[in-house]
C-alpha cells in the first residue's frame, strides 16, 4: 500500500482526470468549494464529460478506504494529507489582468491544514515565480513553518486538453519540479507511479511554470498569423485554407488553422507571460501583438457575415442569424472564456436578432455567464444567416442542407463542404 495520502484542491477539467488517476493506487481526498459539484461526484457523474461514469464509481470509495477517491467540501477532510495537488483555475479579470484569487484562496485553504514535511504541488498556470513569490508566502503565514525546512513545494503544469479522449492525464507527458532536488525527484517518481507516457523533471520550479507558460503562448502566436493571412487573402479574394493545404505540403509547414482562440490556456496565458514580463522591465510586443489580433476574430466574423447579408440584399437590422455553438471547442461542454460571444454581441449591435444554438452546452452556464439564452431545437428555415462557430459533430452532419436557399452560410471552423457554404475564415 502506498503511504502517502493526496488531496486535490479543485475538481474541475483539470484536478478530477488527476484524482480519479491516483485514486487507483493512493488514497485520495477530492476538494472543491462547490457542493454541489461534490455531491454530483460522489453520486458517480461528471458533468464536464472528462470521466465517464463507470470509472469514476469504480473509484469512489470512503475516508476510512486504503486507496480511492473521497470528495468533500469539508476542510477538516483533507487535514491528514502529506501531499497536496492544487489545481483551480488561474483565469483573467475584465482588463485582461491575471487573477490570482483562486490560487491565493486555494493557498490559504491548504496552509491552514499543512503539516511538517508535506508538500504542495501546484499545476495551475502561472506566470515563472508565482509559486515561490505568491503562494509560498500565504503558505508560511497560515501554518507557521518555514519554507524548505518544514514543508516544500512542486510544480507541474497541468496539460489537459478538454474533450479529449485520446490525449488524457495519464497519456501525456508531465513536466515536474520542486523546491529541492530531492523534493524534484520525490515529485517526478510521484506522477511516474500514474502517467504512463512519463515525466520530464525540470531545472526548477521557475523553469516548469515557464514551460507551461509559454507553450500555449506559442500556439496563440502561430494562430494570430493565419488569422491575419486570412483577412489578407479574404482581401485578395483567395480561400486560406487552400493556401494552407497547399503549403503544407512542405515537410516542416506548421498546420495551424484560422479561428477563434478562447479557452482556459490559449486565450488566457500569454496575460501571465506579459505582465510578468512588464514587472521586469520589458514590454512584450510578439506576445501582446497575437492576443488583440485574435480578440479582433469574434468582431471580424460578425462584420463578414453583415456584408454577406447586404449583399444578399437582406435589411440587416430585420435579419435574423443562427449561431452554431457557444462552447470554447468542438464536442466538449467547456464555455470558459468562449470568443463565440463576440460575433454574437457584433452581430446585435448590428440589431441582427441573433439566435444560439449548442446541444453541449448547459443552459443554465450559458446564461449566467454570457446573458445568451440557447435554443433547444433548430428550424434552420427560419434564419437569414448561419454561423458555424464550434465544430460539433452534430453540425457537420448535413444541418446546414434545411437552411432555406439565400441562406448565407459562415464556417468559421473550416469543416463543412466549400460547395454548402457562402464563405469561410
Amino acid at each position: 500500500m502506498n503511504q502517502d495520502k493526496i488531496a486535490v484542491i479543485g475538481l474541475g477539467y483539470v484536478g478530477l482526470p488527476l484524482a480519479v488517476a491516483f485514486a487507483e493506487k493512493y488514497k485520495v481526498v477530492g476538494f472543491d468549494i462547490n457542493e454541489s459539484r461534490i455531491k454530483e461526484l460522489n453520486d458517480g457523474h461528471d458533468s464536464t464529460l472528462e470521466i465517464e461514469d463507470e470509472l469514476l464509481k469504480s473509484v469512489l470509495g470512503d475516508k476510512d478506504s486504503d486507496k480511492g477517491l473521497f470528495n468533500s467540501s469539508e476542510l477538516s477532510e483533507i487535514s491528514g494529507c502529506n501531499i497536496y495537488i492544487v489545481t483551480v483555475p488561474t483565469p483573467i479579470d475584465d482588463d485582461q489582468n491575471p487573477d490570482l484569487t483562486p490560487l491565493i484562496r486555494a493557498s490559504e485553504t491548504v496552509g491552514g491544514v499543512l503539516n511538517k514535511e508535506d508538500i504542495v504541488i501546484y499545476e495551475s498556470t502561472v506566470y515563472p515565480g508565482a509559486t515561490e513569490e505568491e503562494c509560498v508566502p500565504i503558505l508560511e503565514q497560515r501554518c507557521g513553518l518555514k519554507y524548505n525546512e518544514g514543508f516544500y513545494c512542486g510544480y507541474s503544469p497541468e496539460r489537459i486538453n478538454p474533450g479529449d479522449k485520446e490525449h488524457t492525464v495519464t497519456k501525456i507527458l508531465k513536466v515536474t519540479s520542486g523546491s529541492t532536488a530531492e523534493i524534484a525527484e520525490r515529485v517526478d517518481q510521484l506522477y511516474k507511479t500514474v502517467i504512463t507516457a512519463g515525466t520530464y523533471k525540470a531545472a526548477s520550479i521557475k523553469v516548469a511554470e515557464a514551460a507551461k507558460v509559454i507553450e500555449n503562448s506559442q500556439r496563440d502566436i502561430n494562430i494570430a498569423f493565419v488569422n491575419e493571412l486570412a483577412m489578407i487573402f479574404n482581401k485578395m479574394d483567395i480561400d486560406t485554407v487552400d493556401v494552407l493545404e497547399a503549403a503544407g505540403t512542405k515537410w516542416n509547414f506548421l498546420p495551424f488553422r484560422p479561428g477563434l482562440v478562447g479557452g482556459h490556456c490559449i486565450g488566457v496565458d500569454p496575460y501571465y507571460l506579459a505582465q510578468k514580463a512588464q514587472k521586469v522591465g520589458y514590454y512584450p510586443q510578439i506576445l501582446l501583438a497575437g492576443r488583440r489580433l485574435n480578440n479582433s476574430i469574434g468582431p471580424y466574423v460578425a462584420s463578414q457575415v453583415v456584408k454577406l447579408l447586404m449583399k444578399k440584399g437582406k435589411v440587416v437590422n430585420n435579419s435574423k442569424v443562427l449561431v452554431l455553438g457557444i462552447t470554447f471547442k468542438e464536442n466538449c461542454p467547456d464555455i470558459r472564456n468562449s470568443r463565440v460571444i463576440d460575433i454574437i454581441q457584433e452581430l446585435r449591435e448590428f440589431d441582427v436578432d441573433v439566435d444560439v444554438y449548442d446541444p453541449w452546452a448547459n443552459p443554465t452556464e450559458v446564461t449566467h455567464e454570457y446573458d445568451v439564452d440557447l435554443i433547444s431545437e433548430v428550424d434552420m428555415s427560419d434564419y437569414d444567416g448561419v454561423v458555424l462557430a464550434v465544430a460539433h459533430d452534430q453540425f457537420k452532419s448535413g444541418l446546414v442542407d434545411e437552411a432555406r436557399e439565400g441562406t448565407v452560410i459562415y464556417d468559421v471552423k473550416s469543416v463543412l463542404p466549400k460547395n454548402k457554404i457562402t464563405a469561410r475564415l
